[in-house]
C-alpha cells in the first residue's frame, strides 16, 4: 500500500471454502498490509464453531461471532444453548451474523423473525453485541429490533435509507459499510456515510463476497477494505488513513478488542475527530 493504514475489518467469513486452498498464507500476511484484526462471523452452528477454532489460532488477528444466519436453514432445537456454550470462548466478541432476509423463497419469514428474537435474547443475556443482516426486510426488522432496543452491536452491510439509519443510530447500533459503496448505483449508502456520526462507522469486506471496485469479481479480503475506506473518507472529508484509524478505533470499542489487537494503543489514544 501507498500509506500507512490501519485496517479492522468488521464483518469477515475467513471459514468460506473460498479460503480452503491459501487460507493460513492469506492470514499471515495480512498484517504485512496493514490488517490490524478482523471479526469471524458464523452463519450456522458448524461454522461459528470453525470461527471460534480459527480466531483461537490466530488471536491478535482474528476473534469470532457465532449465531445462525437467516438463510441457513432452520436449527436443531436446542441450538441456542450450543450457541450459548460457544459463546463462552474467550474468543468469541458477538452473536452474528443473525437477522431478517426476505430475497429469497422458500424461508418461512415467522421462523426466521423467531430465531432472531432468540439470538437477540441470547446476546443481551451475555452481553455481547449483535452483527446484523437485513436484506428486504426493513419493517419487520425494525419492529423486533424495537422490542429489545437499546442494543450494542452494527447493522452489516447497511443499504437502508437516511430515514432508517437514524433510528438505528437512535438505538444505540453502529452501521457497517463494505465494497458495495464503490458500486455505481451505491447513492443511498453514500447519502448514510453523509448523515451519520463518524464514530459510528465501521468499515468490512463480507469477504470472500462483495470485492470493491477495482477488484469486482474476484474473491475478496480485507488488504481490500483500502478501496473502500477511501470512498468513506471522500464523502466524510477526511483522509483514507483517518477513516481507518476512526472505524478501527469504533470496531475495538464495540467488540471490547482492546486486549487481543496488535497495538490498538494509537489508535484509542488518539481519540476521534468531530463527525
Amino acid at each position: 500500500m501507498d500509506e500507512n493504514l490501519l485496517i479492522f475489518d468488521s464483518h469477515a467469513h475467513y471459514t468460506d471454502s473460498a479460503f480452503d486452498t491459501d487460507r493460513e498464507a492469506l492470514l499471515e500476511k495480512l498484517p504485512q498490509e496493514g490488517v490490524m484484526h478482523c471479526i469471524v462471523c458464523g452463519t450456522q452452528l458448524a461454522d461459528s464453531a470453525a470461527a471460534a477454532a480459527l480466531a483461537e489460532r490466530y488471536p491478535s488477528l482474528l476473534s469470532a461471532a457465532v449465531g445462525v444466519h437467516p438463510e441457513c436453514p432452520a436449527p436443531p432445537d436446542g441450538y441456542s444453548e450450543q450457541l450459548r456454550k460457544m459463546a463462552a470462548h474467550p474468543c468469541v466478541r458477538a452473536i452474528g451474523e443473525i437477522g431478517l432476509d426476505y430475497h429469497y423463497e422458500g424461508y418461512d419469514k415467522a421462523v426466521q423473525q423467531r430465531i432472531l428474537r432468540e439470538q437477540l435474547a441470547l446476546a443481551q443475556a451475555l452481553s455481547l453485541p449483535v452483527i446484523l443482516h437485513c436484506r428486504e426486510a426493513t419493517g419487520d426488522m425494525l419492529t423486533i429490533l424495537r422490542e429489545f432496543a437499546p442494543l450494542s452491536g452494527v447493522m452489516h452491510c447497511f443499504s437502508g435509507s437516511v430515514e432508517t439509519a437514524r433510528e438505528v443510530l437512535q438505538m444505540g447500533l453502529y452501521l457497517g459499510f463494505n465494497g458495495v459503496i464503490t458500486f455505481k448505483n451505491a447513492r443511498k449508502p453514500l447519502e448514510v456515510i453523509r448523515f451519520a456520526p463518524t464514530d459510528r462507522l465501521l468499515l468490512e469486506t463480507d469477504c470472500p463476497y462483495l470485492a470493491p471496485v477495482p477488484f469486482r469479481g474476484r474473491r475478496c479480503d480485507s488488504t481490500m477494505i483500502a478501496e473502500t475506506a477511501a470512498v468513506m473518507a471522500r464523502e466524510k472529508g477526511i483522509s483514507r488513513a483517518e477513516i481507518c484509524r476512526i472505524t478501527a478505533q469504533n470496531a475495538i470499542r464495540l467488540f471490547r478488542c482492546e486486549k487481543v489487537c496488535a497495538d490498538p494503543a494509537e489508535i484509542i489514544s488518539a481519540g476521534i475527530p468531530e463527525s
